[in-house]
């Protein structure tokens, strides 16, 4: 299985940073992601992570977005329903979400993540 490494860029749209690595389990999108495509770009990452668990005992979620458009955030909550669907067949999902503390709406929206997928998600302040 190939890692999946994706830099983030700006311009007209903007997109996340990616590191997926398929050797430890260790999955990172960072940055902001303000993308017209959204499907194109995070259904790649869906079927990794869909072939990464069949396999795998354990895998290290970590988010540290600062911001998100609303396409964006149906396509976290489609990784995040990944990442619960693994642990109900007994896998084991640890995820965390880097955010900035004053960022009251970030926080609101992981927290509805939670309540959404039922999953225990870590909320850190960037520091």
């Amino acid at each position: 299985m190939e890692d999946i490494h994706i830099e983030g860029s700006k311009g007209v749209y903007i997109v996340p940073t990616v590191h997926f690595d398929a050797k430890t389990g260790i999955c990172e999108i960072s940055g902001e992601s303000f993308l017209e495509e959204t499907a194109r770009f995070y259904n790649p990452l869906i079927e990794w992570i869909k072939s990464y668990v069949k396999d795998a005992s354990h895998i290290q979620f970590i988010f540290k977005l600062t911001y998100f458009n609303t396409s964006t955030s149906k396509w976290i909550l489609s990784i995040l329903n990944e990442l619960k669907m693994f642990e109900k067949n007994g896998g084991k999902a640890e995820i965390k979400w880097y955010y900035h503390e004053e960022d009251l709406d970030m926080r609101d929206d992981i927290q509805d993540y939670v309540v959404d997928t039922g999953l225990s998600i870590q909320l850190l302040p960037f520091e």
